[in-house]
């Protein structure tokens, strides 16, 4: 556990790199009410490829301590937390691998601090967000009751909220352990496994509006892959585009048959993401 400023302590884990040292260790940031149990079958991905991972739980979710000030509950200050980690740890440059919510505080760490960025690699986000995906978002974060009497009821919530984001995927095992990536055990029942307050501002609209375009152009000199599902409804391809085009060296992915967001460990996204290390 890692102590912040302010006094929570932060779930982390560190994957020794299983391989003769590449590179610099790689940081990975989860998505809105997601924690580090998203990266578990692609940081030993990642350490097999010689880097040294990283992957932390955001203040409010998974192992975690809650924010009794929920004001707290945003990017800037998640961002201010993984890079007094990286401190911690005595890590000056990583690699940051931002999934959703963690992209945003890849780019805010941008313009904090962008010589701790040796590279960068923005899953399925951007500077602008597509109303639609945001209004899926708004329509179950922090919304449901999140209680739920079996792994299979869970499971089957889970499923009915992102189905729509993995057609592909049929099978009950890939819901199951998607359930036990976002949920946890709490007195013989199963619950989402974060504080509902972390949604309040994405609920009520918050800063969904503000000008993102200036986080992004701070990372004109950081090598920058962008992953996208190809049928994410958050991330426009007219936005990757204007990203392309403000930043011409920007990589770019499309990821076949998933949504909002990738995984990082299908086919296409996996392939990219090892050339960009590389």
């Amino acid at each position: 556990m890692f102590e912040t400023s302010d006094g929570l302590k932060l779930h982390y884990r560190v994957y020794p790199a299983t391989a003769e040292e590449t590179g610099p260790p790689v940081l990975c940031l989860h998505g809105l009410t997601r924690n580090l149990k998203d990266f578990e079958d692609f940081a030993p991905k990642i350490a097999g490829l010689g880097r040294k991972v990283i992957t932390a739980t955001q203040r409010g979710r998974g192992g975690s301590d809650h924010d009794p000030e929920h004001a707290r509950y945003n990017p800037g200050v998640y961002t201010q937390d993984m890079l007094a980690l990286l401190d911690h740890l005595g890590i000056d440059r990583a690699v940051f691998i931002g999934t959703s919510m963690g992209g945003l505080m890849t780019m805010v760490a941008a313009t904090m601090a962008p010589q701790r960025i040796a590279k960068a690699v923005l899953n399925d986000i951007g500077p602008e967000l597509d109303p639609v995906g945001i209004a899926r978002i708004r329509s179950y974060a922090g919304k449901t009751d999140g209680r739920f009497d079996s792994w299979q009821a869970a499971a089957d919530a889970i499923r009915a909220i992102n189905g729509v984001a993995f057609p592909k995927e049929t099978e009950n095992a890939f819901w199951l352990d998607f359930a036990h990536k976002t949920c946890r055990e709490d007195e013989g029942m199963i619950v989402l496994d974060y504080d509902p307050a972390i949604a309040k501002s994405v609920a009520e609209g918050g800063d969904t509006d503000v000008d993102l375009w200036p986080l992004f152009d701070a990372m004109k000199d950081i090598p920058t892959l962008v992953v996208r599902g190809e049928i994410t409804n958050l991330l426009m391809m007219s936005t990757v585009e204007e990203m392309q085009r403000r930043k011409p060296d920007l990589e770019f992915v499309n990821v076949p048959d998933v949504g909002h967001a990738p995984f990082l460990t299908e086919e296409a996204a996996w392939s990219a993401i090892r050339h960009f290390l590389d």
